[in-house]
């Protein structure tokens, strides 16, 4: 077989701490790639793929590294991405450029919050996934818990594939509901894999099991229905067969089980790997489109045909910009000249490497369906490189929008060359990471997903560039929209001797529905008739009705979900222009949004809080107190979860007032659920803080 069939590229996804980092050093260490395992947390020096120091003393990881593995002749390239919702991107980027993934859950907790957004960016990149229900040895395990929750809150068919044998303390090892066998672990490590009768209690539960096992699968494979309707011997490979058509159809979720950190049932989830996830070949075409003429073409994973490949991530180096690559279709060699369709300029490749978590290996050549990085090509997250004979720009990478905002300044003089040096790595590295200097104050404002995220790139200024950096109080990014619908009927006249600007806008704006960054910000209709404005002036008028979208009337904020119509107008043969109908559409703008209601909108974030049972009216009350509304609670052992919706503006400082109202003995995760409404009170607050800020910066 070739080479690329024998490959695999999956990523390992889930909520915060539910072992991706753990799994991903057992596979390394499984198949040869390291000698000794080391914990995330713990003595020892630390989780392989969490190579950053910040990574090693917080026990998180924060960005996503990459490595490649053999298991059985093949090779798998493996990316490990972050559970916090704020280094999202970094699972979005990962799960672009993979053709599989490995969703896990917490044997205990089941879905949890962030579990939701890896299964979204899944289902939005169309990955193949397999489950696998980790921590089993926990006190409080239930993998059918996990299996509902699968089905009822992701909404995905899961389908159980083994049976753990004992749970918690007891937790064994697993049965086989395919090969019927039982599976243990045996060694220091794990290392062996004892395959044995299953145990004589099991027997009956394991027989009920794959029944039901098999009953799921015989929608996906015609043969294995007809013989389970004769009662006929149902073969391996007519099971294998249905798993993989449900996989890869996107119908079917395979669900393994085990524990990571005391290495159990790690090696039959890898061998799920080769079996049920496809190869490149074997993947979905990856889209792209043809930069001159705008169609769609199918790329196909197909050494012999022109090159493409996408730069997904990249981190600046002390030796230059070292580039992660998935190349889709083509050889991509060292010396080699290639074509950046964003920015139509050549570039020649230096050096090619194979990653290893933050080591090295140098490369020659990489082929279709391979994942490399290049050292010291100049380019931005999400650009496409081909050969100039084909110019195609694949497609692209999302993106969320930025809901938090800091003012940092450099407090010495000396370090500021140093400063924007930093910041200027951290936005090229980092979509969600956006960087401003406020007009009126000149101070630097930084955007991004949570005051984890900020937190993380203000520790990494002052560690890695010694900048001294001083912090201003944390500020919410809202938006402005209207409520209702308004008519606009302005003309605008200039005469000044010579020719003069003359230009009339009539139509009406209305609110477009704002809710997720998803929604459509800007609508313009254009619904003039008879050439009373010429077509040559529609676009000035456009671009001045999107003028007023950057400073909303109420607080200078944004302004989203507004639909505009053009209906009428008048020009004039000598004294109309561009400018003149850019200014009159802006003034009528300015206009009906006075008439149309505006509001404030505040982002709402949806929080998850996990707490001892005998603290949960104590965290109610708190989360009540910050205008939350909570969604619900379930129990879970001694555990309640808490779920709610509150506004970001309210949740500065939540992690030290939880710990201190908890006795330190509750977590919580939140990510940006929608923008809402601002109460009238908190508007009038709000708005006086920032006329008071623009004020004092004048």
């Amino acid at each position: 077989m070739k080479e690329i069939d024998l490959t695999r590229n999956i990523g390992i996804s889930a909520h915060i701490d539910s072992g991706k980092t753990t799994l991903t050093e057992r596979i390394l260490y499984y198949a040869g790639k390291i000698h000794k395992i080391e914990e995330v947390r713990g003595g020892g020096s630390g989780a392989t793929m969490d190579h950053m120091e910040l990574e090693k003393e917080k026990g998180i990881t924060i960005t996503s590294a990459s490595t490649t593995v053999y298991w059985k002749d093949h090779k798998v390239n493996i990316i490990d991405t972050p559970g916090h919702v704020d280094f999202t991107v970094e699972v979005e980027r990962s799960l672009r450029v993979l053709d599989g993934a490995i969703i896990i859950l917490c044997a205990v907790a089941g879905v949890q919050s962030q579990s939701i957004t890896v299964d979204r960016q899944m289902k939005r990149y169309r990955v193949p996934r397999l489950c696998f229900i980790n921590k089993m040895d926990r006190m409080g395990a239930d993998p059918w818990k996990g299996v509902r929750d699968l089905k009822e809150k992701l909404n995905l068919n899961a389908v159980p594939m083994q049976l753990p044998i004992g749970q918690e303390d007891g937790f064994e090892g697993v049965v086989d509901l395919v090969a019927m066998q039982a599976y243990y672990n045996d060694g220091e490590r794990g290392d062996e894999v004892i395959v044995k009768e299953i145990p004589a209690d099991m027997k009956e539960q394991a027989a009920e099991k794959r029944q039901e096992m098999l009953d799921a699968l015989s929608m996906f494979d015609d043969q294995l229905m007809e013989d389970l309707l004769e009662e006929k011997e149902i073969s391996t490979e007519a099971i294998h067969r249905a798993v993989w058509n449900g996989v890869n159809s996107l119908k079917l979720v395979p669900v393994y089980m085990g524990s990571a950190f005391k290495n159990k049932a790690v090696q039959p989830l890898l061998d799920a790997v080769l079996q049920y996830l496809p190869s490149p070949t074997q993947a979905a075409p990856a889209r792209a489109t043809q930069v001159e003429t705008g169609e769609e073409v199918l790329i196909e994973a197909n050494a012999k045909k022109p090159l493409v490949c996408m730069a997904f991530k990249i981190t600046d180096e002390q030796f230059g910009q070292l580039t992660y690559t998935r190349i889709y279709q083509g050889v991509l060699e060292k010396g080699t000249t290639i074509y950046n369709s964003r920015t139509g300029k050549k570039l020649r490749v230096g050096r090619l490497v194979r990653m290893h978590a933050n080591d090295r290996e140098n490369i020659d050549k990489a082929e279709a369906g391979d994942i490399i990085a290049m050292i010291g090509v100049d380019c931005a997250s999400g650009d496409t490189f081909c050969e100039e004979s084909i110019n195609v720009s694949l497609e692209k990478i999302f993106v969320p929008i930025p809901v938090i905002s800091l003012a940092v300044t450099c407090t010495d003089a000396a370090a500021t060359t140093r400063f924007s040096k930093a910041l200027s790595r951290f936005i090229k590295e980092d979509p969600t990471f956006h960087v401003k200097t406020a007009e009126e104050s000149g101070e630097t404002i930084i955007s991004g997903m949570g005051e984890l995220h900020l937190e993380i790139y203000i520790e990494r200024m002052q560690r890695e560039y010694k900048v001294p950096v001083e912090v201003g109080a944390p500020q919410v990014n809202y938006r402005e929209a209207i409520t209702r619908q308004s008519k606009f009927d302005y003309t605008h006249k200039k005469q000044t001797g010579g020719s003069g600007q003359y230009a009339c806008v009539i139509g009406s704006i209305e609110p477009l529905e704002y809710e997720t960054e998803g929604s459509p910000t800007f609508e313009f209709n254009n619904k003039v008739k008879g050439g009373n404005i010429p077509s040559e002036f529609i676009n000035a008028c456009e671009m001045g009705f999107k003028d007023v979208m950057n400073k909303g009337p109420l607080g200078a904020f944004p302004m989203v979900g507004i639909k505009i119509n053009l209906n009428d107008g008048k020009y004039h043969d000598v004294d109309s222009s561009d400018m003149a109908f850019r200014i009159c559409s802006r003034q009528a703008m300015k206009q009906a949004i006075a008439q149309a209601g505006p509001q404030l909108l505040e982002p709402m974030m949806k929080v998850e809080v996990e707490t001892p049972a005998e603290f949960q009216g104590a965290v109610i009350g708190d989360l009540s107190s910050r205008r939350g509304i909570i969604a619900g609670s379930e129990v879970r052992e001694d555990m309640t979860v808490i779920n709610a919706s509150v506004p970001l503006s309210e949740m500065f400082g939540y992690s030290t007032s939880l710990r201190s109202a908890t006795q330190g003995k509750a977590t919580f995760s939140m990510e940006f659920e929608s923008y809402a409404a601002c109460p009238r009170n908190v508007q009038e607050e709000v708005i006086a803080a920032r006329r008071d800020k623009l004020a004092k910066d004048e």
